[in-house]
């Protein structure tokens, strides 16, 4: 058996049992694809996270995510969790990753928390009317982009809360992300995420979605920054911060296990 060093941390959380759950794991070197698959299936959160030293000298480690049932080309939770893993356990005060398909991304402690900069996903107004359809409540506003992320927009914070989508029929139509989400009454904006394409019905916070959420609010909001709340099961706090072409996001994380993963 070989053990290999593993977190499970809930992101985007002040307290154990609350944000995203992520799984990270530091490796030596690549697995091959089809273990890092299957571990991912194995731990059975939205997402698990691999990272080796990156020997290139562009970051300091590279990074790769994976659902149960695929590799991502973004995932912000998972970053922020392997960020909070890596700080606490080496020290400093910001820590880089070389992605393969979203560049190099950071995280930075800041204050008793981090912030994540993610590329920010600027969106189109579109129209997907098999998609609102199965979201079962008509948007007020279709928002698209050709990456794979929608918005869509409803009047107010009760009604995202009430959604009860169609989740086999939006799995459907592939691993695109149905973002839903309205102004919020205790914060700023509000959200509930449904990627069933990709393995995760409902996400309990997601970092790409925020990135694609802080481009399209502060341009409604006509500010740079405001507080948003993922209005899931458990829930998930962050700010968000448009800064040129990133989205900040700030966000505390929780460590609930700390050991190895035994693999045969």
């Amino acid at each position: 058996m070989i053990a290999l060093p593993y977190w499970h941390v809930d992101a985007f959380a002040d307290r154990p049992f609350t944000g995203n759950q992520a799984a990270v794991m530091p490796l030596e070197g690549w697995l091959d694809d089809a273990t890092l698959l299957a571990i991912a299936e194995e731990n059975k959160f939205a997402e698990t996270a691999y990272v080796v030293r990156d020997e290139t000298g562009a970051a300091d480690w590279e990074l790769r995510w994976f659902t149960p049932t695929e590799e991502v080309r973004l995932c912000g939770h998972a970053t922020l969790a392997s960020g909070h893993v890596l700080l606490a356990r080496d020290g400093g005060e910001k820590v880089r990753f070389r992605t393969r398909h979203a560049g190099v991304l950071e995280v930075a402690r800041a204050g008793g928390g981090y912030e994540l900069a993610l590329p920010l996903i600027p969106t189109q107004p579109g129209e997907w009317a098999e998609a609102a359809a199965l979201l079962g409540v008509q948007p007020l506003e279709t928002w698209l982009s050709p990456d794979g992320y929608g918005i869509y927009l409803y009047a107010d914070e009760a009604a995202v809360r009430a959604l009860d989508p169609d989740l086999r029929g939006l799995g459907g139509l592939g691993n695109d992300q149905f973002i839903c989400t309205a102004p919020g009454t205790v914060v700023d904006v509000v959200s509930r995420v449904f990627v069933p394409g990709g393995g995760v019905d409902e996400d309990s916070f997601t970092g790409s979605a925020h990135a694609a959420l802080t481009w399209f609010w502060s341009e409604r909001l006509g500010r740079a920054s405001f507080t948003a709340f993922q209005a899931s099961a458990r829930g998930g706090h962050a700010t968000c911060r448009r800064d040129g072409d990133r989205a900040v996001l700030g966000g505390a994380c929780v460590t609930v296990v700390e050991g190895s993963f035994l693999l045969p």
